[in-house]
């Protein structure tokens, strides 16, 4: 998981951070079939709120089924 320093100061890029994972524990991703998955905040993900942050995770988890 990376935060860019574009995305806003060391407390957003860290709220970012803490509200992904906080997410990534709702999926089983220690199980198999096993996957690498990267995350790249871009700017503007401060900005969005946890459910709105968590419907794009679910967005894009659902493109990979």
């Amino acid at each position: 998981m990376t935060v860019s320093a574009k995305v806003g100061g060391a407390v957003v890029r860290n709220s970012i951070r803490r509200r992904l994972r906080a997410i990534l524990e709702r999926y089983p991703l220690g199980q198999e079939p096993y996957r690498d998955v990267v995350f790249i905040a871009r700017p503007g993900a401060g900005d969005l709120s946890f459910d709105q942050l968590s419907a794009e995770v679910e967005r894009t988890f659902g493109a990979l089924t």
